[in-house]
């Protein structure tokens, strides 16, 4: 399955879209040597690509040509992640212009490691090699 959208962040870091439909999203991930931190666990700005993606793939699965940008993200994060992750997106409300989101983060046993919500700014997607919409301090997480 495809994001709809290359991502060379995303692709870079190896996530795998599982599920990208009806305002839900699922994204495995298995981090390799240099995505963990001094303690050999997921590093947790990895942990928190992962949410940030999985929100905004729920935020886009009900609208697939709009892009999304971040507004503002606030995480939690409970344990260590270990193993193969999977982040699980859910779009909780939306407006014309605004998606309010959550995500959390499992390891491979299913438990728990972090949890987040997030606030996205739906925006049109402009031809390749046009100039961007997006104002340059604005984070997209496309």
């Amino acid at each position: 399955m495809k994001f709809g959208v290359d991502i060379p962040f995303v692709n870079l870091l190896g996530f795998e879209l599982v599920l990208f439909e009806g305002g839900h999203s699922e994204i495995h991930y298995e981090a390799k040597p240099e995505h963990c931190n001094s303690f050999n666990v997921t590093h947790g700005g990895a942990c928190m690509t992962l949410l940030d993606v999985s929100m905004a793939v729920a935020a886009r699965s009900v609208d697939k040509e709009m892009g999304v940008v971040t507004i503002e993200m606030k995480t939690s994060f409970m344990q260590p992640a270990r193993g193969k992750l999977s982040g699980k997106g859910r779009l909780m409300h939306r407006t014309a212009t605004m998606a309010f989101t959550e995500a959390t983060l499992y390891d491979s046993a299913g438990s728990a490691c972090a949890h987040a919500t997030g606030t996205f700014k739906y925006v049109k997607r402009l031809p390749i090699g046009a100039k961007s919409a997006i104002p340059l301090n604005v984070i997209s997480t496309d």
